[in-house]
């Protein structure tokens, strides 16, 4: 009886970290950001400068991509660097999207540019 119970809460967990990468890739601006840090980090600010939203909003979308285990951050003196999560499946499958997405070749783009020169 407790192993099953165990395994539904098991289940129940992985059930909501799928959720949480849905409702990651569900929006937009969310996807654009993911092709914006493809080939390397931005921080908060960098990514804000690229959307006509308030920088409180491009928060609350890093803090969903963030949860969904989608990117990663790290403070470096006073700039928070946001990256994708390697060797992540979904990450995976989003840069293949990404490939053939009108909308996101041309970020993906801008982000291996930017790589290269640094």
């Amino acid at each position: 009886m407790e192993e099953n119970a165990l395994e539904e809460g098991t289940e129940g967990d992985a059930g909501k970290s799928i959720q949480r990468v849905f409702n990651a890739l569900s929006s937009q601006p969310r996807r654009k950001i993911l092709a914006y840090l493809s080939a390397s980090s931005l921080t908060a600010g960098e990514i804000a400068e690229r959307f006509d939203m308030a920088k409180p909003s491009v928060s609350q979308h890093l803090a969903v991509l963030e949860t969904a285990g989608l990117i990663t951050k790290e403070k470096r003196g006073q700039f928070v660097h946001y990256a994708l999560v390697e060797n992540n499946l979904v990450n995976t499958l989003n840069g293949f999207v990404q490939e053939v997405c009108p909308v996101s070749r041309p970020l993906k783009k801008e982000s291996q540019a930017r790589a290269k020169k640094e």
